[in-house]
């Protein structure tokens, strides 16, 4: 194989995070130099909605996403919605989310979850936009969620068993993975990486958090996407390189305008 850039990519990160208060512009500057050749930053309410763009604007490789965390959930609203239906319309927004269910933490109730959900399916139809995916133990009720409306999905993150990725493939939907693959009880992430096609794969870091072996517990950022690129080359026998681009194609093709 004739040596090929390591093209970096990362559909998931939160750059406007506290942990990047000190040293964000430092640090973002120095990412095309390093091989990052795209960001989308993922909001989490809508006053984070706000700050994704303003980086997207600042930037010219980041791209912003807007909507409500499922752990945000209390925060929805029609008004709240209104705002965001607004802030989609910025050229620099690619995707709706992050949203969905997460059952781990029980300080938001499922249905309110579930109300927040579907009023972002509802925006996301209406924009045309396609839809970010936080599923954290609620696999079967995001699932079924979902099939109540008609819009493409990327599963951040992805955490379900690979049945159910087969059932998302079927649903035209898409996958990102972090550093949990690096993990050493990441087994059923690796079951999962070995049923999906790297036509369906995006890679991603989730900054600040989830840093991959041997970063685990330290902040994260998206030079460390090549960490996940590599283990999911081991899993697919392919060349660190090939992953990379396949996922930087996919990107492209998932998010309009990136």
């Amino acid at each position: 194989m004739e040596e090929r850039l390591m093209i970096l990519t990362d559909t998931h990160a939160h750059y406007d995070d506290s942990a990047f208060d000190e040293d964000r512009d430092i640090l973002l500057s120095s990412m095309p130099s390093n091989g990052v050749k795209c960001i989308i930053n993922a909001a989490q309410h809508v006053e984070s909605s706000g700050k994704c763009i303003k980086l997207a604007e600042k930037y010219d490789f980041i791209y912003a996403t807007v909507g409500i965390h499922p752990l945000e959930a209390n925060r929805y609203s029609p008004e709240n919605m209104d705002r965001l239906r607004e802030l989609s319309k910025h050229p620099k927004v690619v995707a709706i989310g992050e949203t969905g269910l997460d059952y781990h933490y029980e300080n938001t109730s499922p249905d309110i979850q579930k109300n927040n959900l579907k009023a972002h399916i509802e925006l996301a139809e209406e924009t045309g936009l396609p839809l970010v995916i936080h599923d954290r133990e609620a696999h079967k009720d995001c699932v079924d969620i979902l099939k109540t409306g008609k819009v493409r999905c990327v599963f951040h993150c992805y955490s379900g068993s690979a049945e159910m990725a087969r059932e998302l493939i079927k649903m035209d939907h898409m996958f990102s993975f972090g550093g949990a693959v690096t993990f050493k009880n990441a087994k059923r992430a690796i079951e999962a990486l070995q049923a999906i096609p790297m036509s369906r794969i995006m890679l991603e870091t989730d900054c600040p958090y989830m840093s991959p072996e041997p970063f685990r517990g330290k902040r994260n950022d998206s030079t460390r996407t090549k960490y996940v690129a590599e283990k999911i080359a081991l899993v697919k026998g392919l060349y660190p390189e090939e992953v990379c681009e396949a996922a930087y194609d996919n990107m492209r093709n998932f998010y309009k305008g990136t």
